[in-house]
């Protein structure tokens, strides 16, 4: 499907448009109307002469305009509501962990529905490229990955409802419960929580007005629209060090900094990074600023030995750690101090027949390999605390 969005760089409803887009993994053509008088006159054209922006073109004839993230999933036929409302497992989140479990459990003849907020796979699904997962000899891409992840579990039977938000956890008796954000709820025996991590921010001057417009976190989302440009990648980690190689596939240079005075990244990622001809790295620089020009980023001011300085980028790419995604946990379950969730070694939580599995479970190795490993276990501790509920009457599907 061709999809073209016409907007700016500074408008809010354009960046969450080309975010949804981008977590759905769905490929687009961006123009920004602010420098292309023609792309105006479509946005005119289709708004009565009104520049009423995102204004979002599909190859079908469908034109959108300033969509809500429903009414985008509706238009690319993502399904919004489950067939049911009762199944044995809900599992919140499709990365690794998520995926395993649920086809893990369906093998054993549970009824299981996944609900994911952003793209099926998880972060697995937006890296650029897995080369440590086992099976893969010469590595495998995250979208292959996770659509190979997703198709394996549909193959069992398992519901697979994307693009919608899980609002609440609940108990209700002997049922767990969850509402979605379109205010429905549906019920199971046993939830289990795969709701990964996301990258942190740097909380610096100038980070919150430039992100989509010169400052990202994910480069396989945004890094083709640095082609020809100079950017700068920061954090000295396995993610910043691969996430930099994929950005010299566009950009012009690459400067990598880290607050660390070495990259602390796998010794095969720091070769080869070290060897790339369109990369540099600066070590012992903590970075302090984002300076705009024009609304864009202009360059990121950074400190060492107590001087400041600037390097002159178009792009910014933040890759130092991860946050839990665990908001639902809130006031529920037990959590350790930086919010992840903590559960026995059965992966259960502190509320009875709800789990947890992954990057958001506290003391996991954020490791997409040890995160289906979790997967598989999990669905086996959740298969002996569903059989005794599941033996006796049950709601029906309906």
């Amino acid at each position: 499907m061709a999809i073209v969005m016409y907007g700016t760089v500074w408008c809010g409803d354009c960046k969450r448009a080309k975010q949804f887009l981008g977590e759905q993994r769905v490929q687009y053509e961006f123009v920004d109307v602010d420098g292309d008088p023609a792309g105006r006159a479509v946005v005119q054209a289709h708004n009565d002469g009104k520049d009423i922006i995102p204004t979002i073109v599909f190859d079908d004839g469908t034109v959108l305009v300033e969509p809500s993230n429903a009414e985008l999933a509706a238009a690319l036929g993502l399904q919004a509501r489950a067939r049911g409302s009762f199944y044995d497992l809900i599992v919140v989140g499709s990365g690794p962990a998520g995926l395993t479990a649920a086809l893990y459990a369906a093998r054993e003849g549970l009824t299981v529905l996944v609900i994911e907020r952003a793209g099926v796979g998880g972060q697995a699904g937006v890296t650029e490229r897995l080369d440590n997962f086992p099976g893969f000899p010469e590595g495998v891409s995250g979208a292959e990955f996770a659509d190979r992840l997703r198709a394996q579990a549909e193959r069992f039977g398992v519901e697979v409802l994307a693009a919608q938000e899980v609002t609440a956890i609940g108990e209700d008796g002997l049922y767990r419960t969850v509402t979605t954000g379109d205010g429905v709820g549906y019920a199971a025996f046993a939830v289990l929580l795969t709701t990964g991590s996301t990258y942190r921010r740097l909380g610096i001057e100038g980070e919150g007005d430039l992100i989509g417009a010169g400052v990202h976190f994910c480069a396989t989302c945004d890094g083709a629209f640095y082609r020809g440009k100079r950017v700068v990648v920061i954090g000295g980690g396995n993610s910043a060090g691969e996430e930099g190689l994929f950005l010299t596939r566009f950009a012009e240079h690459v400067t990598v900094v880290t607050r660390a005075p070495a990259l602390t990244a796998s010794k095969v990622v720091v070769a080869k990074v070290q060897e790339h001809p369109a990369i540099s790295v600066v070590t012992s620089a903590t970075p302090v600023a984002f300076t705009s020009r024009d609304g864009r980023l202009g360059a990121v001011v950074v400190e060492r030995g107590g001087v400041r300085e600037e390097i002159a980028a178009e792009g910014a790419f933040v890759f130092i750690g991860l946050s839990p995604n665990s908001a639902l946990a809130d006031g529920l379950l037990d959590r350790d101090p930086a919010g992840f969730v903590i559960a026995d070694a059965g992966l259960q939580t502190s509320m009875s027949g709800v789990f947890v599995a992954g990057d958001v479970r506290s003391g996991s190795t954020k490791q997409a390999a040890s995160a289906a490993g979790e997967g598989a276990a999990v669905a086996l501790a959740i298969r002996r605390y569903v059989e005794p509920l599941a033996s006796g009457v049950r709601p029906a599907l309906v």
